[in-house]
């Protein structure tokens, strides 16, 4: 897919991603990574006795592996300017072996101050195999505008 800008989007347009398997290797690397060693994400005997009965993927984790996805649609690949926030919430647990994709919405398109770019908040859902919606969220990305020359110019004589 090519890299959209600010003007190719409309409220509701959808977006949905790969799927992805969540790993042990995934989780033991987000845990040397993030130094987040808590025995839930690391300690199997522990993690027995928990309401999960399991060890599971750090809720962070889920966050990352959805802005991964997300990149990898392409939509915005030179196009995005800054990334502005985020809000996020967690629902069910993301097992080790679940395969997750996301569904992200335009929820919301406002100008900016410059008028050169503008700023789009995505409504997110990260969805496993079972289709259980896991993770919830919006983010808002700061997007370019087509420059004026590079614009669809219309069809001489319509």
């Amino acid at each position: 897919m090519k890299p959209s800008y600010f003007e190719d989007f409309y409220v509701g347009q959808e977006f949905v991603t790969k799927a992805r398997t969540v790993t042990e290797a995934d989780v033991v690397n987000f845990a040397a990574l993030s130094w987040d060693t808590n025995q839930l994400h690391t300690d199997k005997e522990f993690a027995k006795k928990t309401i999960f009965g399991e060890r599971i993927a750090h809720g962070m984790l889920g966050i990352v592996i959805h802005s991964g996805l997300s990149q990898m649609l392409g939509i915005m690949e030179g196009t995005i300017l800054a990334f502005l926030g985020m809000t996020w919430k967690f629902h069910l647990p993301i097992r080790i072996g679940d395969t997750v994709h996301v569904v992200q919405r335009v929820k919301e398109m406002r100008e900016s101050s410059k008028k050169d770019r503008g700023v789009l908040t995505f409504d997110k859902e990260i969805i496993n195999q079972r289709g259980e919606i896991v993770q919830t969220g919006t983010t808002t990305v700061l997007l370019a505008k087509r420059k004026q020359e590079d614009a669809p110019r219309p069809l001489e004589g319509s």
